[in-house]
């Protein structure tokens, strides 16, 4: 499979998903460590691909989305942006409103497999 497809098919079956260095429990970066902590806060299921695993997906993805930063969050198919924009909207309240919303619209009562 293509590296942008790869991409367009995790953005597609995860509706928040977090492409980050490293992982939620042990990010290799401060700006990955902190927006992991930002969507841990919130108490919602999310998806996340760790970059420096996937080089191809490194590589591509700041083409595909146009923004040359990790880590990036994206909500139903939508960037959010990185570090600086989702810390200013978690202290704005919007962030958690906007994640709640999300989860909420695809949660089931099934136990993850």
């Amino acid at each position: 499979m293509e590296t942008v497809e790869k991409i367009k098919q995790q953005i597609a079956e995860n509706p928040i998903i977090v492409y980050m260095k490293g992982s939620p429990k042990l990010p290799s970066c401060g700006f990955s460590s902190q927006v992991a902590q930002l969507m841990i806060n919130m108490g919602e299921q999310f998806a996340y691909v760790d970059i420096l695993q996937h080089p191809d997906i490194r590589a591509e993805l700041p083409k595909y989305a146009n923004w040359p930063t990790f880590p990036q969050l994206w909500v139903e198919g939508e960037l959010i942006g990185g570090c600086d924009i989702l810390t200013e909207m978690y202290q704005k309240g919007e962030l958690q409103t906007l994640v709640k919303d999300v989860a909420a619209k695809y949660k089931t009562d099934e136990p993850e497999a």
